[in-house]
C-alpha cells in the first residue's frame, strides 16, 4: 500500500541499543541554553554526524529504556520500512518512514538517518537567534514556579512550540532538498512517508507526511483505555490535498480495480499513481502538488497519556486505532508490544486480503511513563547477542548508497533455484538490514517491485519537467 502504479505502456514509475546516557550535545538538550560545557553550535552538529555510534539509538527491532520497535518484511520484496528510536536525557525522537518506489528503502534509510541531525540542528540555530536576541531562556518540561502567572507561562509555551513548529519545517524543508541532489540516490521516482515525534518533558512535539499514523493510548474520565489519533492521513483525496494537487495541474482519481486507493497522476500521462499526498522524494510530482512539508502537531501530555504507537500503513490497512490499542495494552510484556502488534497484523492480512501480498510493517511503541520490562530475555524476542553487540560496535559498514551506515545483521532467506537467485540478488544485495522475517518456499515467488508497479521492467520516466514545452 503507499506505493505507486502506472497506467501507461509508454512511462511507468513506481512511485537503542541499551547503554549508556548520550553525550548532553545529542538530541535532547533542555530548549535552554544553559551553560553546562564550552561546547559551541558547530560542536554539536559535528557531534551529531556520529550518530549511528550512539549507544541510546535503536535502529533495527529491539528497546530502549522506554520503548520497544520491530519491523517485517511484507511480501513484496524488499523491505522499504525504516524506524528509530533515540532518547537522549529528558527528549525523546521516535520515527517510522514507510519508502516506496524502486529505491523507497533506501530513501526511508537515508531520512531515518539524516533528519534528527538536521531537526537537531535548525532547534539549536534557532535557540541560539533567540539568546543573541535576548528572550527569555526555558526548559522543555515548562514547569511552573512560584509567582509565574499563567499568560506569562503560556508564553513560554507558545515560544517553544514556536521553536519545534521553525525547526520541522526547516528540517524536512532541508531534508527533502538533500535528497533531490544526492549524488548516489535517485529519488525521482522513489520516495517516503515520515511521521516524527519529539517527547521534551511533558511536551509532545509531532511533524509528519504521507500515510504513516501515530496514536495514543490515553485513560478516559472511567479510567478505560482510548485509541485517540494524533495525525491524518495525508491521502489525495483529502479535500485540501486533492485542491492543492489540482491547482497544480496534477490528477487525482483510483484506478478501477482498487477503487478505495485514490492516487496522484501527473497532467499529461497516467503514472506514476502516488498513493499519498506528502512525501520525500517523488521529484516526478513535486512540481504537480505532492509536497514535503510537514503538518505540525503539539500536545501537553497528562498522566492519563499512556503510551504512543507510530507505524507505517501496513498496519493500518488492516488494523483499527482501537484495536492497535488493544493489542499494545494487553501485551504480556512491554518490550514485546511492537512485535506482537505486527504479528497481529500480519495475521490479519492473510485474513482480510488472503489473495493479497502483505505490506511492510513498521512500529515504535513509546511508553510515556518512562519505564520499561526489567531486563528480559532477548531470547524471547528473538534478539540475539549479536544483535546487541551490532547496535553498540562503533563500525560502520559501506550502504546501498555509497555512504557509511551502521553495522547489521543480514536477513536470512530460504533456498531458491540457480535461475531465481540470478533474479532476485540484484534485489536482496541492496537490502543491508536484518529487520524482515525468513520467506517461506510458497512465497519465493515475489517481485522486488511488486505492490509498487504493474509491470515487472521499471521504464523510467523522462526529466521532464525543464523540456516542458511552455504554454
Amino acid at each position: 500500500m503507499g506505493g505507486c502504479v502506472s497506467t501507461s505502456s509508454r512511462s511507468t514509475c513506481s512511485s537503542r541499543s541499551n547503554g549508556e546516557p548520550v553525550s548532553p550535545a545529542c538530541l535532547g538538550r533542555g530548549c535552554c541554553g544553559q551553560k553546562r560545557s564550552k561546547r559551541t553550535f558547530s560542536d554539536h552538529v559535528v557531534t551529531m554526524h556520529n550518530l549511528p555510534s550512539i549507544p541510546n539509538r535503536v535502529f533495527m527491532n529491539g528497546k530502549s529504556r522506554s520503548s520497544c520497535i520491530f519491523t517485517q518484511q511484507g511480501r513484496k520484496g524488499i523491505n522499504q520500512d525504516a524506524m528509530i528510536d533515540f532518547m537522549s536525557e529528558d527528549v525523546t525522537f521516535c520515527g517510522v518512514f514507510d519508502g516506496h518506489g524502486p529505491h523507497g528503502h533506501l530513501v526511508a534509510r537515508k531520512v531515518r538517518d539524516a533528519l534528527p541531525i538536521k531537526l537537531l540542528s535548525f532547534l539549536l540555530s534557532n535557540q541560539s537567534k533567540q539568546h543573541e536576541s535576548g528572550r527569555t531562556c526555558f526548559k522543555g518540561n515548562m514547569k511552573k514556579s512560584d509567582g509565574t502567572d499563567s499568560e506569562k507561562d503560556g508564553s513560554a509555551e507558545d515560544q517553544l512550540t514556536s521553536l519545534w513548529r521553525e525547526a520541522y519545517m526547516k528540517s524536512y524543508k532541508a531534508m527533502d532538498k538533500e535528497l533531490k541532489s544526492h549524488p548516489n540516490l535517485d529519488c525521482f521516482c522513489s520516495g517516503s512517508t515520515a511521521v516524527t515525534m519529539v517527547k521534551q518533558g511533558s511536551n509532545l512535539f509531532m511533524g509528519y507526511i504521507g500515510d504513516s499514523r501515530a496514536i495514543m493510548g490515553s485513560k478516559d474520565t472511567n479510567d478505560s483505555l482510548v485509541a485517540i489519533q494524533l495525525s491524518v492521513d495525508l491521502k489525495p483525496d483529502l479535500p485540501r490535498e486533492s485542491e492543492r494537487i489540482k491547482r497544480c495541474k496534477g490528477r487525482v482519481f483510483a484506478l478501477q480495480d482498487e477503487p478505495e486507493v485514490p492516487r496522484v497522476w501527473l497532467p499529461f500521462d497516467d503514472a506514476p499513481g502516488l498513493a499519498m499526498a506528502r512525501a520525500f522524494g517523488d521529484f516526478c510530482l513535486k512540481e504537480y502538488g505532492v509536497i514535503s512539508v510537514p503538518e505540525f502537531f503539539h500536545r501537553t501530555l497528562t498522566e492519563r497519556d499512556q503510551f504512543i504507537v507510530l507505524a507505517s500503513d501496513g498496519v493500518w490497512d488492516v488494523l483499527s486505532n482501537e484495536e492497535v490499542v488493544e493489542i499494545v495494552s494487553s501485551a504480556p510484556t512491554r518490550s514485546s508490544a511492537a512485535r506482537i502488534l505486527v504479528d497481529s497484523a500480519a495475521r490479519e492480512w492473510k485474513l482480510k486480503y488472503p489473495t493479497s501480498k502483505m505490506d511492510d510493517c513498521a512500529v515504535v511503541c513509546l511508553f510515556l511513563d518512562g519505564k520499561m520490562d526489567s531486563e528480559s530475555d532477548y531470547e524471547e524476542q528473538g534478539f540475539s547477542s549479536a544483535t546487541l553487540q551490532s547496535n553498540h560496535s562503533g563500525n560502520a559498514n559501506e550502504s546501498d548508497d555509497g555512504q557509511k551506515s551502521e553495522p547489521s545483521l543480514q536477513r536470512n532467506f530460504t533456498v531458491r533455484s540457480s535461475d531465481e537467485n540470478d533474479t532476485y540478488s540484484r534485489v536482496l544485495s541492496a537490502d543491508d538490514e536484518g529487520n524482515g522475517e525468513t520467506i517461506a518456499a510458497e512465497d519465493q515467488n515475489w517481485s522486488g517491485l511488486e505492490g509498487v508497479t504493474r509491470v515487472n521492467s521499471l521504464v523510467q520516466l523522462p526529466r521532464f519537467s525543464e523540456e516542458r514545452p511552455n504554454p
